[in-house]
């Protein structure tokens, strides 16, 4: 019998991957040799400090036993991602413009869970270095750290690897492509790198320099939003990289599975599927409501750009909580920010990199409730879900609803613990449903003053763990603060 967590396990493992952290470090690290702007010393002093610490506790922790189990899987899924996040903030400590603990700590949190929202306000004057750290801290966050591992390290796969699978991948069901789950993995991460490579040359090939296209190839593909620019995407005011960047949006909030099988020339399952189709009608849907408003809008520019592709943008952009936005988006009105609410709520397709709940939450909450309130009308007649030709169970059914509930209250919690600081009540509430959601939308929006760097010391220590909680969709988290999960 089991005696317990297996913590000295937990941590040799959570040193072998803090050692990766180190050598994706060597990236960064690179980047100031090239272009020898500052922050190299910043960078040699982070990859000392982390490949050290990681290689300490990978190899000067000898564990008794190595199995790990549900709760260890649970534990680890959690743990790395503040671990990453720990050691990824020693950078913007003590690069040329330092950050406080709390900012840099949030900075790095937000980078991984590819919610985007930033203390940074002199986004022109970061060095070349930081600005591929953030980036590449979107990109490894946004097909998931745990995944990479599983990837890389294929000993998981025996330790406690499906769990941590399941704990980190979105979704409500998760469907593996190779009976491996580091063969999933492996092929999940392919078709995630391809990609990006691919948008790399489109980026190159338009306006953006190589540095610029690298870097928002990163942010983009992994729906993160972190710029180069300080005016983001509309620093080169080109239709053609609008156009790409939607599009790769668009991509980068499709199931991944889907994604792949596409790839392998099978169409036929991506069309047929109900949550994939679902997204397409929301994303056509809104851009009709879109374009309603902007008309009546006297401040929009009578353009074709502004009634075609700056919604469209702005539409793919919010659902997949990528959070870029146009120039004028402000201008737009009150009933196109409600509906950019709504986007946010729900987001993408779950086993994508957006955030949110998830197209497939909704799907089962509207199928769900027309059966209830049918049964209202025929109380004796059996009604079940049916998503992609197969009946959901009235468990499955019973988990999406509570966690429906619980990302309602975990915002509620969150907005009401940020008000404890003074942050007003409007603004508390938005930007804790923006970190949720990872979307990343700024503060400002809602008039507190147009950044996240005003949110008092701990307000943003509130938000880094919503961010956490909504990039490992509530269950993963929570499930740390019952007490029965620490019990032998």
């Amino acid at each position: 019998m089991r005696s317990g967590i297996n913590y000295l396990m937990l941590l040799r493992i959570m040193g072998l991957l803090v050692m990766i952290e180190a050598l994706f470090m060597l990236v960064p690290l690179t980047t100031a040799l090239v272009y020898g702007d500052g922050d190299l010393e910043a960078f040699l002093i982070s990859f000392g400090v982390t490949l050290a610490t990681g290689m300490l506790m990978t190899f000067g922790i000898r564990p008794r036993r190595h199995d790990m189990g549900k709760r260890e899987g649970f534990l680890l899924t959690a743990l790395v991602w503040v671990f990453f996040s720990a050691f990824g903030m020693i950078p913007f400590m003590i690069s040329r413009s330092p950050l406080t603990l709390s900012d840099a700590f949030f900075e790095a949190m937000s980078g991984f869970t590819t919610t985007g929202a930033s203390v940074m306000q002199e986004i022109d004057d970061l060095s070349h270095a930081l600005h591929m750290w953030r980036s590449l801290m979107q990109w490894i966050g946004g097909m998931g750290i745990i995944l990479f591992t599983l990837a890389v390290v294929p000993m998981l796969n025996s330790a406690g690897g499906m769990q941590m699978f399941n704990a980190e991948v979105t979704g409500i069901t998760h469907e593996k492509l190779r009976p491996r789950v580091s063969s999933t993995a492996k092929r999940l991460w392919l078709v995630y790198g391809l990609l990006t490579a691919v948008l790399i040359v489109l980026y190159w090939i338009g306006p953006m320099d190589t540095f610029d296209g690298i870097c928002h190839a990163f942010s983009t593909m992994s729906t993160g939003g972190f710029s180069t620019r300080q005016e983001s995407i509309g620093a080169w005011d080109s239709l053609y990289v609008k156009i790409v960047t939607t599009v790769f949006m668009f991509i980068g909030g499709v199931n991944f599975a889907l994604i792949f099988k596409a790839s392998s020339g099978n169409f036929r399952d991506v069309w047929r599927n109900h949550t994939f189709r679902a997204y397409l009608t929301v994303i056509l849907s809104m851009f009709v409501m879109f374009d309603l408003a902007l008309a009546f809008n006297h401040l929009v520019p009578d353009t074709i750009e502004a009634y075609t592709i700056d919604p469209l943008f702005q539409i793919v952009s919010t659902m997949t909580s990528t959070g870029y936005t146009v120039s004028n988006f402000e201008s737009w009105g009150v009933f196109i920010l409600a509906l950019e609410f709504l986007m946010m709520f729900f987001g993408a397709c779950a086993g994508s990199t957006s955030g949110g709940a998830k197209i497939d939450r909704a799907l089962f909450l509207w199928k769900n409730s027309r059966n209830e309130l049918y049964r209202c009308v025929y109380p004796n007649h059996i009604l079940s879900v049916n998503i992609n030709g197969s009946t959901m169970t009235p468990e499955l059914i019973n988990k999406v609803l509570a966690f429906l509930c619980l990302y309602v209250m975990v915002i509620v919690a969150g907005g009401t613990l940020l008000t404890l600081w003074g942050v007003p009540l409007i603004d508390s509430f938005f930007s804790a449903f923006s970190c949720v959601s990872n979307t990343g939308l700024g503060a400002g929006i809602t008039g507190y003053g147009g950044s996240y760097e005003l949110i008092p010391a701990g307000g943003k220590w509130i938000l880094s763990l919503l961010m956490l909680t909504g990039r490992l969709e509530i269950f993963t988290v929570l499930v740390l603060f019952i007490p029965g999960f620490w019990r032998n």
